[in-house]
């Protein structure tokens, strides 16, 4: 089966992303697919969720296999499963409404109620009930947690029991100011921490059915957290430090509870599954404390409900498992088994046959730059030679890797290098769309030579459009644009040939080549300290690149860099700060540090930020990938004064993609995506632009209505007239088609294949205008495959 991984990926560790799942748990949950034999690809959920439905609307898997707990809101966890239910894709785990309800523990509380499921007394605090007195009458002690939370999320051993109303105040002041929507104070009952897992249809390893009268098979054993004694705390709770900053101070273990006891446990998460309408796994918790009123019994408190728990390896549901004698990989077949018995998939699971017809290839041209010079054949150039002409050309290994993951969504690429004979290369390969790298030969506009030629010819293609490649290459034209948008950039003057006039900047300035990149011309050496020092700078950059320079203030502070994928709504990726060992008194990230390894500068990914400052980084690099009106992909460098104001120092919209090396790949990595997945993400946008237009150029199904009226004759005639026309215009790109498969007849031989995959499947329908032959009319609407059945795809 075709399956889609979607998660939140843990990457900084901070308690907002404490229900996220670490790059170790979606490893091993991806490995245990594949090794049941799916085809896996793994879809990182945070960003714009227009990025996601693309994603999934391209692959369209046969499930999804999802972990997703969404970033904000009340209602975070379910917004996930509702898209895909609007998808129509079948998915692991339990729907929107019970996502809803369980995460919400106060109403929880309230619908298991009724279901004689016992549970602590408890109110929901908030603003408004605050102002009403709900925390009159309490009796204490009780605990305070947030409501809409996770993973002991807002939970301390510390300070989170309360023994009075005057440390209840403090707690609750505390902790709405943070969890606004709201509190549980419950009552605290002393007692050990147990949690009951449900996979359902969990049978032991041996396929014996587990013992337990009326209780579903796939409620496991009960398993006992053991804090180790010498944590310090007045009061046993598992909070949040112990399950993600010492989890070495907790054991998991079978409950060492009376088997009436253990029976009951598994009684009550049974009910619970049944009342809250739980799929496919689940985890209840409870207090379990010792009988007032039995002897040697035990009363069992349900706490609450996890309707998306963790799979992280060794969590408490594959401690459970392994008393079944199952592995974790028994576990996770065992969801995937039971989400697909209640969608009707058990003959596709079972046959290992995928559920669509095979997909074809698109032909995707690459267009690139290659780099042949080396530096041992530059030095020998002498002093004198520029040794980074081909600077921002790509190496042959960075063409074939790129080729390779290309290749690894199953289509065909077609090498274009962008050389004078492009035009006619790129009209002569038939080619459906074109990844772009090419920098360009010449000029301040090189950047925008491939682009603006693909749209000429109809191609779409990745990246940013011509428009946004000339202007970002510009640093002058740049600066003016993020001015007038309102975005902080240093004062800055464009000379031509260093004996203007010149501003009364702040010095020291650095001086830097108008429009080029990777840091051309950038040294220690570019930063100076007097007007005529710039001067002679501005001069020397002149003379050297034949363009203009740019002067512009130096920003004392952290330098960082941040990634962006997708389009009007980018994601942005972890900021990357450049850190400079052993600076001198201003410190530059320049040509030679971005060549190679040097010991100059290490990076950290990522940065150590805080919340706020996280915060204006990220609503800073979008305000600039939207004021250049950049799509796909670029990196955003910036400067952080110590004042704290964000500068921007460029933008750069076609980034270096080396692997391992350039700053966008190791700043992917370290969002979870590997090489193939970052190409693959760079690739949706122009396969989404594909689909979109083979989808508006799709033939209208025709109307058949009855014969006209007498009156109606004069409106027909103007109708034949107007499709007379029509035919004309018709007939004229009929020609310009002809004109253009006899210039290229290779392309007409070639032909324009259906989409395929990174799951990229293409329908069948006319062709694009451009290079190759327009069909000599209309297919059939019997031929053709709509959008939305999921035959047209993308990574």
């Amino acid at each position: 089966m075709r399956i889609a991984l979607t998660h939140n990926l843990k990457i900084t560790g901070s308690a907002e992303e404490a229900e996220f799942d670490s790059p170790e748990t979606i490893a091993a949950i991806a490995g245990a697919l594949e090794r049941a034999g799916h085809e896996v690809e793994r879809i990182e959920v945070s960003g714009p969720a227009s990025r996601v439905l693309a994603r999934l609307e391209a692959l369209q898997p046969d499930l999804i296999f999802n972990t997703a707990e969404g970033h904000k809101g009340k209602t975070r966890e379910a917004f996930y499963p509702s898209l895909f239910d609007e998808l129509g894709i079948p998915y692991t785990g339990s729907d929107a409404y019970t996502l809803n309800v369980a995460l919400d523990k106060s109403l929880t509380k309230r619908v298991l109620a009724s279901y004689g499921v016992a549970t602590p007394r408890a109110r929901l605090v908030n603003r408004t009930t605050l102002d009403s007195g709900a925390l009159d009458d309490v009796s204490f002690p009780v605990i305070v947690k947030p409501n809409f939370e996770g993973s002991s999320k807002g939970i301390f051993r510390e300070w989170s029991v309360c023994e009075d109303a005057h440390h209840l105040a403090e707690v609750v002041e505390r902790q709405l100011a943070r969890f606004e929507a709201g509190l549980l104070v419950e009552h605290y009952i002393a007692g050990i921490d147990v949690a009951c897992a449900f996979v359902d249809g969990l049978k032991e390893a041996n396929g014996a059915r587990s013992s337990g009268t009326g209780i579903p098979e796939g409620v496991l054993t009960p398993i006992e957290f053991v804090i180790d004694p010498q944590v310090p705390g007045s009061y046993n709770v598992y909070d949040f430090n112990l399950k993600h900053a010492k989890p070495e101070q907790v054991t998991r273990r079978p409950a060492q509870l009376p088997a009436a006891t253990i029976e009951r446990i598994r009684a009550i998460t049974a009910r619970v599954v049944r009342a809250l309408d739980l799929k496919d796994h689940a985890r209840c918790e409870f207090r379990v404390t010792p009988s007032a009123s039995r002897s040697q019994g035990h009363d069992v408190h349900f706490l609450e409900v996890d309707g998306l728990p963790t799979l992280q390896p060794g969590a408490s549901v594959f401690v459970a498992a392994a008393q079944r004698g199952v592995d974790f990989d028994g576990v996770i077949r065992a969801i995937v088994r039971s989400a697909c018995k209640r969608r009707g998939l058990l003959p596709l699971l079972e046959s290992n046959q995928p559920r669509r017809a095979k997909r074809t290839a698109l032909r995707v041209g690459f267009t690139y730059n290659m780099k042949r010079s080396d530096t041992a054949a530059a030095d020998k150039a002498g002093p004198g030679a520029m040794h980074d002409l081909e600077a921002e050309f790509d190496s042959p290994r960075t063409i074939q890797a790129i080729t390779s993951a290309i290749e690894s969504y199953g289509h065909t690429v077609v090498p274009l290098e962008a050389t004078p004979d492009l035009p006619r290369a790129l009209a002569a390969s038939g080619v459906d769309v074109v990844f772009n790298i090419a920098e360009g030969l010449r000029g301040r506009g090189r950047e925008a030579q491939v682009p603006a030629l693909c749209e000429l010819l109809g191609i779409p293609y990745s990246g940013s459009d011509a428009t946004t490649l000339s202007l970002a290459l510009d640093k002058g034209l740049t600066k003016q644009i993020l001015r007038a948008a309102g975005i902080e950039t240093a004062e800055w003057q464009v000379v031509t040939t260093g004996r203007e006039k010149l501003k009364p900047f702040r010095y020291p300035v650095i001086v830097k080549p108008n429009a080029e990149g990777t840091s051309k011309g950038i040294t220690s050496a570019s930063v100076v300290k007097d007007e005529a020092a710039a001067r002679a700078a501005a001069k020397q950059l002149v003379d050297r690149y034949h363009q203009p320079a740019l002067i512009e203030e130096y920003i004392t502070g952290r330098e960082f860099t941040v990634g962006l994928l997708g389009e009007r709504r980018p994601k942005v990726l972890p900021p990357m700060e450049v850190v400079f060992v052993d600076p001198p008194a201003y410190p530059v990230y320049g040509y030679d540090e971005k060549q190679s390894d040097t010991p100059r500068v290490r990076f950290e990914c990522p940065a150590q930020l805080t919340p706020s400052e996280l915060r204006r980084v990220e609503k800073v690099v979008r305000d600039t990938f939207a004021a250049l009106a950049c799509r796909d992909v670029a990196r955003v460098d910036l400067r952080m004064a110590k004042d704290g104001r964000v500068y921007v120092i460029e933008i750069n919209p076609l980034p270096g993609l080396t692997p391992d090396f350039s700053d966008l790949c190791v700043i992917a990595k370290v969002a979870g995506m590997d090489y193939r997945m970052l190409i693959g993400e760079i690739l949706a946008g122009c396969l989404k632009r594909y689909r979109d237009a083979r989808a508006a150029a799709a033939p209208r199904p025709a109307f058949t209505a009855a014969p006209p009226a007498a009156g109606a004759a004069a409106f027909t005639a103007s109708a034949a007239g107007a499709a007379a026309f029509t035919a004309s215009a018709a007939g004229a790109a009929a020609f310009t088609a002809s004109a253009a498969a006899a210039a290229a007849p290779s392309a007409s031989a070639a032909g324009a294949s259906p989409a395929a995959d990174p799951g990229l499947l293409a329908a069948p329908g006319p062709a694009l205008a451009g290079p190759a032959p327009l069909p000599a009319e209309p297919a059939p609407l019997s031929d053709t495959v709509s959008v939305a059945s999921g035959e047209v795809a993308g990574p």
